[in-house]
């Protein structure tokens, strides 16, 4: 969630055809149709136009088996594009694209970078308004979120730290939903952790749908996987407007729909 009413501008990548390569790291691998997950993709851009967003999409590589997942690879806000490097080293190939990508659509924002030996994905930075928690997890380190934290406190934000525990992000266990609202899977986060989202009103997902935790808000909209039923009638039963998405297919790779876009405020007229 950005500081801005301006209308919103999407990032996305394509599939790669070597999508079946993706790096896993809490799921057991099972066999991933790449046509299928290329024809949710296409869904998912579509509603993200439908929901307002300019899309501009990069071309996948064949090398690159998780460049769909172009969320891992930059945090825009504002004020400021910052260049993450995954914790996974055969992602960070896919940043020279997205940062020339970035350049013309961030509108004059300057670019800063998450050096060596730090560790961020993208993945693991929840924007909450003026606040920013950067999860703790497998793929992100304490330089990484240090680093981030000295690129962005000068601008306003607060920057705190949520351990992540037994999933891939911290977005996999909590998403904005709301200004003030998050749609959390509470076990995913020590209890200390959950303290730490403090000012914030939490909703929890139905226990039989952890992986609904990971939601997209677009505007007034609740983009969430179409295999969350359950957890959609939590969401409607708030007064929220929720549009199912089928991500199935990307799911198989540890992806949601946070994933698969960077947004962030057009500002480019």
């Amino acid at each position: 969630m950005n500081r801005s009413d301006a209308p919103l501008l999407a990032l996305t990548r394509g599939v790669s055809s070597g999508f079946e390569r993706c790096e896993l790291s809490h799921l057991a691998r099972r066999p991933i149709d790449p046509g299928r997950a290329r024809a949710q993709h296409a869904a998912y851009v579509e509603l993200l136009g439908r929901l307002g967003c300019t899309v501009a999409e990069l071309a996948p590589e064949p090398d690159l088996p998780d460049c769909v997942f172009v969320e891992d690879t930059a945090v825009v806000v504002g004020e400021m594009v910052v260049m993450t490097r995954p914790g996974a080293r055969s992602r960070r190939a896919e940043l020279p694209a997205v940062e020339a990508a970035l350049r013309p659509l961030a509108a004059a924002r300057p670019v800063a970078r998450i050096e060596p030996p730090g560790t961020l994905d993208g993945g693991d930075v929840l924007l909450a308004g003026e606040r920013i928690f950067v999860g703790r997890s497998a793929r992100t380190d304490a330089s990484g979120h240090e680093q981030l934290r000295r690129h962005l406190e000068p601008l306003g934000y607060v920057v705190e730290s949520v351990e992540v525990r037994g999933c891939l992000h911290l977005k996999t266990a909590v998403t904005c939903v709301g200004p003030e609202l998050l749609l959390v899977h509470r076990p995913w986060l020590d209890a200390d952790q959950v303290g730490a989202l403090a000012g914030f009103e939490l909703l929890d997902v139905d226990p039989d749908e952890p992986f609904a935790a990971n939601a997209l808000l677009v505007g007034d909209v609740v983009i969430l996987p179409a295999d969350f039923p359950k957890t959609r009638r939590r969401l409607e039963a708030r007064g929220l407007t929720v549009a199912p998405v089928d991500v199935s297919e990307l799911a198989k790779a540890e992806g949601g729909v946070t994933c698969c876009s960077i947004l962030f405020a057009d500002r480019r007229t």
